[in-house]
Parts: structure tokens; sequence; C-alpha cells
């Protein structure tokens, strides 16, 4: 639902009634991960989507049900089979929906749209629901902040909110969405509790440190990939607002000073590319983000640069499990050229990265095209390198 939050937000703000269809659980090869919705409002009007266009039409009637009947259901689709008329997933797998109405005169309207409200404006915030349980739960919400404070209530008393809110502060923390279950003695009900929690974070940052022609690229795939994209340069005359009219920050600054600077803005997301291929800023940046919990650190650069940068950053202290963070050379072996597709190329290893991606065709793999991602995953440990490095510029 988070996924589609600036759009609700402004629903709520009409004073639309609307239905939202949420993916809570994802079981084999399917399109969209959990926390992915589609809303319907009274007339009809629909945004987002569970399924790629599977069953698309049968969740759009749900939620204008649950809209005249107000009751919040959980709906299974699985593969369809051989039966060309039955709806299910051609891809294989299954899902489980949870839809949701979402009326002026519903209770749980004022904490929905609390949530959507601040994810919409860019602020932390998750969302606790009950898609399993005693009777009388599923539909309800809690909305979780940063630390675990909440407002709303899951309808069990002040035990269930509590740990509810502790869960979902926890996933808040990593960014992730997915099913959780509070036990049974959280409640005086004898069935435990499944919650959807959604987390919807600030987008991950990517700094560009260098501000050349290949950098231009990257800030727009980094834009067009969801990050907040800043170009550091210590050169004034090329990190400009004119040359990177895109970027939402340009920085004139020595690259390794302006990371010190932003520690506090950096986490396990973020993600570092040094394009100025220059030892006098590479060594002191890379000495630094090699050293940091975040999710990509890559460096541009010939293979010859490359070694003779190893050698500099081993002098400066680095261990060898530090140095095998770096990408280096910087991106996937696409056969790039041009500054655009060396962009998809370095976009690709870090998709690659965050995915668990092997970096090879699909059709050359036997794992799930659709799998979880590995957002959260301990900031200490090293990526795998995923497919064969781009090769030497």
């Amino acid at each position: 639902m988070l996924d589609i939050a600036a759009e609700l937000h402004r629903w709520c703000t009409e004073g639309r009634d609307f239905a939202v269809a949420t993916v809570v659980q994802v079981t084999g090869s399917a399109p969209r991960p959990p926390g992915t919705a589609l809303a319907v409002d009274a007339a009809g009007t629909a945004l987002g989507s569970v399924s790629g266009g599977c069953v698309e039409a049968t969740v759009h009637q749900l939620c204008r049900e649950a809209l005249e009947t107000g009751e919040s259901v959980l709906q299974h689709f699985g593969h369809a089979g051989e039966d060309p008329f039955a709806v299910g997933l051609t891809c294989g797998g299954s899902i489980d929906v949870l839809v949701t109405p979402v009326r002026r005169r519903d209770a749980v309207r004022p904490v929905l749209a609390a949530a959507l409200a601040t994810a919409a404006g860019g602020g932390a915030v998750a969302v606790a629901r009950v898609v399993g349980g005693p009777d009388g739960l599923p539909g309800t919400a809690l909305l979780v902040r940063p630390g675990g404070a909440y407002e709303g209530t899951l309808g069990a008393g002040g035990a269930l909110d509590a740990a509810a809110a502790v869960e979902a502060a926890a996933l808040l923390a990593a960014g992730r969405t997915r099913t959780v279950e509070v036990a049974a003695d959280c409640t005086d009900r004898s069935r435990p509790v499944r919650l959807l929690v959604e987390s919807s974070t600030p987008p991950p940052r990517m700094i560009v440190f260098g501000a050349i022609d290949f950098a231009s690229a990257l800030v727009r795939i980094g834009g067009f990939l969801g990050h907040h994209v800043t170009v550091c340069d210590a050169r004034p005359v090329f990190a400009t607002r004119e040359r990177f009219p895109e970027a939402d920050e340009v920085v004139v600054d020595r690259p390794d000073r302006y990371l010190d600077s932003q520690l506090d803005r950096i986490d396990g997301r973020t993600v570092l590319c040094a394009l100025t291929h220059e030892a006098r800023f590479d060594v002191p940046l890379l000495e630094r983000a090699l050293r940091l919990p975040v999710a990509y650190v890559g460096a541009m650069g010939s293979r010859r640069t490359h070694e003779e940068r190893l050698e500099r950053l081993r002098a400066a202290g680095l261990s060898e499990p530090e140095l095998a963070r770096l990408h280096s050379p910087i991106g996937l072996d696409l056969g790039a050229w041009t500054p655009e597709e060396v962009a998809v190329s370095i976009a690709a290893e870090i998709v690659a990265c965050r995915g668990g991606g092997t970096g090879l065709p699909l059709g050359r793999v036997g794992t799930p095209i659709h799998r979880p991602a590995v957002h959260g995953a301990p900031a200490h440990r090293a990526p795998a390198r995923a497919g064969r490095p781009l090769a030497a510029r």
C-alpha cells in the first residue's frame, strides 16, 4: 500500500472512499513482492497493481465489494493451470492478497491516512495490519514510527499493539516489508496473530564522486531507480547545477571530506560510486567508504588503475575483507562504451548486489526469476561480486 502512498494520500485529502488490495505473501515465482498494492475508489478508478495483470480484474471486483460490505477479505491466488478460464497466476507461483476498505467512516481510515501522509512526504513509517488470527481482527492497522512510537490499535488490547510495534520498528529500521507472527499470549485468544508490516523509508542515497560525463548519465539512471542522487567534486568549474540538472544535490568539496560530513545520512542502502579515477581523490575516499556500512562501493578505472589503487589502499591499512567489498572496475561486463551504456552497466551491478542476482542471463540460471531482495543484510558482510566486471576503459 505504501508503494502508492502519494496517490492514496491525494485520495484521502479529496475525501474519496476506496479499498486497497495489498500483496501479503508470495510463494514461488510471482510478479510483485509483498507490500505492492492495487487501490480502487468508489467510481471504479484503479491505481497500482498486484500481479502485473494476471488477477487484476478479480482483485478490482473484490475491492468494489469491500467498499459495499465494509469487510476486509484475504484472498489466495494460485497457478491458473490448464484451465484458460481460471483466475490465477500464469508464472506458476501464488499470492495472498488482503483487501481492506478505507471509507471515511471506517475506524482504520485515520491510521492509514496518517501513514500515507508521512510516506508521501518522504518520511519513515511502518504500517502493521492483521492478516490472520482471531475473528474480528483482520483489517485493523497500527502506524509505527522510528523508535517504536505507534498510533491506532489492532483491536485486541495493548499487549498486541506493543508487540506489533516492536516487530514493525525493527523492520522499519531495516527498510523491510514482510509478514510476521506475534505470539498468542499477546492476546486473550488462542490463535497467533499474523501481521503484514509495510515499511516506507526515505529514498536510498547514491553519491557520485567525480563530475565527469559518465556521472551525468549515472545521475539520470540513479534517479530512475529511486535514489536521492548527489554529485560531489572538488573542482567548482565542473560541479555545477547546469551540468547536472537532474541531481538532487551538487556539492563542491573533496570527496573524502564530504563523505565524512555525511555519516548521519548514510545507511545500509547507500550507494557510493567513485568515478574520478585519480589516486589523490580515490584513495582517501575509498579508505573511508570501504569501512562504512553501505550497500555498494564502486570505483571506475582500468584494471591497471585498480591494481595500483589496491596497493595504495593496503598501504593505508585496509584489510583484505575490506578490499573485497570494492566493485572495481565498476559495473558489469555489458560491452558498454558510451556514458549511457556505462551507466546501465553500473546500475545493473548495483541492482544485482541489492537483489542477490548473478548478473548472468536469466536463461542460463536455474534460480527463480523473482526472489526476495537482500535489503537489510548485515552491513559488515561483503557483497558477492555479480557477474564479470566491466572491461578496462
